[in-house]
């Protein structure tokens, strides 16, 4: 069994896309995976399964679906996926003074294809940084999250992966 964590993107924010934790957990415990633990409200599983890490993503999106009627992107990761990211965040190596209340993690399903990368616009939203490193992508917002036009939906498109988002202190607490 490998100890993965789904995270679901735009679940219980701003009342839209409201997925009753428990109720999640129970469904996704029905369709067989074990120790199923939710971590905040925003979407955050922690599961055990002898699936692949493509199969469980397709489960969880599908239970979410026939259970909730609710289409969610799922990203997948194993839990010592999760920690090695949570250990080699590029603006901290940098600056380990930066407040990490305005870093993030993009969490994107796939690795974008050759060329992807070269679409973000390093001067789309300044002072935003932002560093690749495979199915990650590191932001830093020195302004906020909120002000950023670093969406996800404009990583998803530049990219043409699906992403979720993190703030750091979340993605710590996760790993």
């Amino acid at each position: 069994m490998t100890a993965y964590v789904a995270l679901l993107r735009a679940v219980n924010v701003g009342g839209r896309n409201r997925l009753p934790m428990a109720n999640l957990r129970a469904a996704l415990s029905a369709r067989g995976f074990e120790q199923v633990t939710t971590v905040l409200q925003s979407g955050n599983v922690f599961l055990h399964s002898a699936e692949p890490e493509h199969t469980v993503a397709a489960i969880v999106t599908e239970t979410i679906a026939e259970s909730f009627g609710l289409q969610i992107a799922v990203v997948v990761r194993t839990s010592a996926e999760l920690g090695a990211i949570a250990g080699r965040n590029p603006f901290l190596t940098s600056d380990p003074d930066l407040d990490p209340t305005n870093l993030h993690v993009a969490f994107l399903a796939e690795k974008p294809m050759a060329g992807r990368a070269a679409k973000l616009d390093p001067n789309r939203s300044p002072p935003d940084s932002f560093t690749l490193d495979g199915r990650e992508l590191y932001l830093s917002y020195p302004n906020g999250s909120g002000r950023t036009r670093l969406t996800p939906d404009y990583l998803e498109r530049c990219l043409g992966v699906q992403a979720t988002a993190r703030n750091w202190p979340t993605v710590q607490r996760l790993a």
